[in-house]
């Protein structure tokens, strides 16, 4: 088996990243692999999808990429699961700066990723909306990309410009090889909104000229905000519930790579 270290990367707040992140461990994690999920981002979202209380900077992501890590990760196991968190913190912003200036700074990440390596069979980089410091170490560690895209246009033309940074700064970088994007993920999709429905229907020609994968639509539903409101996904806090199928194929796919030998 294959460890699988998938960044989720948008240069848009409010894509439906953390959600994305949640569900796909959770699912991940129900299919019997072991999932870590790294919280790159200074306003600690999987805090609140997760339902943990704010944690000391020490035992967060900034520990992770300070000078001094040496291995000793802090990791909570969250939904009586084969999930746990390394919860981020909002001095990660300050780290960002300083990894500007440090040697190896782009690397930070993927230098403790490889020295001081996990176990788990998938670990997901859960990312800010900018495309700085702390997402060009979520691509240099990366195995794959997975972009989430709103269906705004603002935000369709920003993932088309998001696939653009990736080869470019992957180039600049020389990752070899280069992290390939898993697929664009059309989120909060509302069938009510005629906008939804026309960006939707122009989705798969930018995802086929650009040559990359169209996964099926992630619904709106207020039940996502209900669940995080809880801290669980809604598999957990609505098992039943028909979006619970949405992340399917993703989840399908994250698998099928684990299991590559």
């Amino acid at each position: 088996m294959k460890q699988i270290v998938l960044a989720l990367l948008a240069n848009a707040g409010g894509v439906g990243k953390s959600t994305i992140s949640t569900h796909i461990a959770y699912e991940v994690s129900k299919q019997g692999y072991t999932v870590a999920m790294l919280d790159l981002d200074p306003q600690r979202s999987l805090d609140v999808f997760c339902g943990l209380s704010p944690a000391e900077a020490n035992l967060t992501t900034v520990k992770l990429l300070s000078k001094d890590f040496k291995g000793d990760w802090s990791l909570v196991p969250v939904w009586d699961s084969k999930v746990e968190v390394c919860q981020g913190h909002p001095l990660l912003a300050e780290i960002a700066n300083e990894l500007v200036i440090r040697k190896r700074g782009e690397y930070s990440l993927a230098d403790k990723l490889n020295k001081y390596s996990l176990p788990h069979n998938l670990i997901i980089l859960d990312c800010p909306a900018t495309l700085g410091m702390l997402n060009v170490n979520a691509l240099a560690a990366a195995t794959h990309v997975l972009v989430p895209v709103q269906l705004e246009m603002k935000a369709i033309s920003g993932s088309a410009e998001l696939v653009e940074w990736c080869i470019s700064t992957s180039d600049e970088l020389q990752l070899e090889p280069r992290p390939p994007i898993l697929g664009f993920v059309p989120s909060m999709y509302n069938p009510v909104v005629a906008m939804h429905r026309q960006y939707l229907a122009q989705l798969p020609a930018i995802a086929e000229r650009l040559g990359i994968k169209l996964y099926p639509k992630i619904r709106s539903s207020n039940e996502f905000k209900n669940a995080s409101a809880y801290g669980l996904p809604l598999h957990k806090y609505r098992p039943k519930h028909p979006a619970c199928k949405d992340f399917k194929l993703i989840v399908d796919d994250v698998i099928a790579l684990i299991k590559e030998k």
